[in-house]
Parts: C-alpha cells; structure tokens; sequence
C-alpha cells in the first residue's frame, strides 16, 4: 500500500534574492516536490487517502482523468504501482505517437491510457459515460480529475502543518498553482492564522476555481478562512502553454535559486509572484511561502 512507502516530509527552504529583499519581501519555497522521486508535489498528498480507501474497499484498480500533460495523472500511474493497483488514466485528446513524456511515463508505470474527444470528455461526470468505463475495464475505484474529492482536500489540509512563518513577518502569503484548487481548498480548510492564500489559476477562461473552493468549503463546514483569492492573468495562453516571459522568469528563478521549476504550473506561480512584486502588491515586511507543488518526474 502507499501508507507503507516512504516519504519524506516537505522542507521550508529560504530563497536568497537581492530583487525581493530589496523591497523589504521575505520568500520561501514549500519543497513538496522532494517528497518521492516519483509522486511528488501535492499529488501524494491528494492521492494517499484516495488509494488507502480503494485498498479498504476491495478495488483492484483505480481511474481518474486529465489531459495529454497532467501531472495528476503522471504521480497517479506511480503511486498506483507502488500501491500495488492496476490504473486506468482517462486522457482529453488523441495520443499522438511518439508520447510525450508525462505519457510515456505513465504508459511505462502500467497505466492504461484511454483517450477520448474533448467533447466526450466534457461528459465525463455523466452516469452513463462512468457506466461505460466500468463495463469496459471492470470495477474500478473513480477518482476525480486532480483528486478533487473529500479524500483529496483531507490529504490536501495536511500540507497546512508545514507552513510556518516568521513571528517577524508584518504579512503572511501563501502562493500555489491551481488547475482544480482541490489543494487550495484543502490548505483552506486547515490553515490557521492571517495569511492571505493567493491560487494561480493555470487555466485559460471564466474563473471556475473560486465557485467550485467556495463549494468545497461550504462541504467541509469552513464558512470563513482565511483570506484567499484566484489570480486568474497568469495562465499565459492556457493550460500547458508558455510566453517567452515565462520561461525567462523560470530560468532566472532557477539560475538564481537552484530550484528546478515547470512551465505548466509552478512557473506559473513564480511569474504571478514576481508581477505582483513588482507592481507593489506585497507589503514591505512580507513574508511569502510559495508552494512547489512538484510536476518535474515527467519532463
């Protein structure tokens, strides 16, 4: 089971950059992807308590959903193998041969790979299209797309425990990526303190994020926490899309940091950090806990 593989628990590391400590901002990174080597980031935090319930209740396979990229995805067919499970994985679009990487790598975990058009994709929380699934690959334990479930906000509120700030800090700041917000919500529904949470929406669109946190919010009995809000002008074209101002910033970040980013979600992140920087968003006295929410495994 993934309850008996080991994981490391996630470091607070200190970012040393003139730029911010220049406008008085204090900023640490939530280490979330040196957890595993190959679940890592928030995923194994949103998929534990989905895999110990598949176990519990007898499944011998687990399935989700994502598109030709997703991280969920990648750490899903990993953790379904250390678990010991068969997983199906769900994919918007046409697999193009040869696989990109977060494919092929999840092809090489065992996971067997289902495409269907985006416009059937859409109708995937239709009874009808989980009934066809279950005919054709058996019982299998569902699991939604990014692990956007009661099971994945219960891991997901675990993450709250390591962010810790400065008693110097005159204003906390959590920063993440957000594709479903299932972490956001979770962090939310645990987090204490006065810190204000800030979700880089990854997504192209309407802000779906923030109806869909409040809901989960609501479920879990949380009417008020702390303050939190959707940045939505971060998205650079769209879910798996880059500007050459987000893979410079990703470089420099990296050059001058060591940590290693992604372009799909944690650059993402770090581009939304720096823009509100620089346009005097952050107090000076700030303290910024920006959360690394892993993706790197199959780049």
């Amino acid at each position: 089971m993934l309850a008996d593989v080991h994981f490391s628990d996630p470091i607070l590391q200190k970012v040393q950059d003139p730029l911010l400590e220049a406008k008085g901002i204090s900023l640490k990174m939530l280490r979330l992807d040196l957890v595993h080597p190959l679940v890592s980031g928030n995923k194994w935090f949103k998929l534990k308590h989905n895999l110990a319930e598949a176990h519990e209740q007898g499944y011998q396979a687990v399935l989700s959903y994502g598109g030709a990229y997703s991280n969920h995805l990648v750490a899903l067919a990993a953790a379904a193998k250390l678990s010991g499970l068969r997983s199906i994985g769900v994919i918007r679009g046409e697999l193009v041969e040869p696989l990109n990487p977060a494919l092929a790598f999840m092809r090489a975990q065992g996971m067997e790979l289902h495409p269907v058009s985006r416009s059937d994709y859409r109708l995937k929380e239709e009874a009808s299209s989980k009934a066809a699934l279950q005919a054709q690959y058996g019982p299998v334990f569902d699991i939604p797309e990014g692990g956007g479930n009661r099971l994945g906000l219960l891991g997901s509120a675990e993450i709250s425990s390591f962010i810790k700030f400065s008693r110097s800090a005159v204003a906390g700041y959590v920063m993440l990526a957000c594709g479903t917000a299932a972490t956001m919500a979770g962090i939310l529904t645990s987090l204490q303190g006065a810190a204000r949470v800030l979700g880089v929406s990854v997504l192209k669109g309407a802000d779906t994020l923030s109806p869909q946190i409040r809901q989960w919010l609501v479920e879990q009995g949380q009417n008020a926490p702390c303050a939190w809000e959707i940045l939505r002008d971060y998205h650079c074209g769209g879910y798996a899309k880059a500007t050459p101002q987000l893979r410079q910033r990703m470089h420099t970040f990296t050059q001058m940091s060591g940590i290693a980013l992604e372009p799909v979600y944690t650059a993402k992140m770090i581009y939304a950090l720096y823009d509100l920087a620089e346009q005097g968003y952050f107090p000076k006295g700030s303290e910024i806990i920006a959360i690394h929410t892993g993706g790197l495994v199959a780049m």
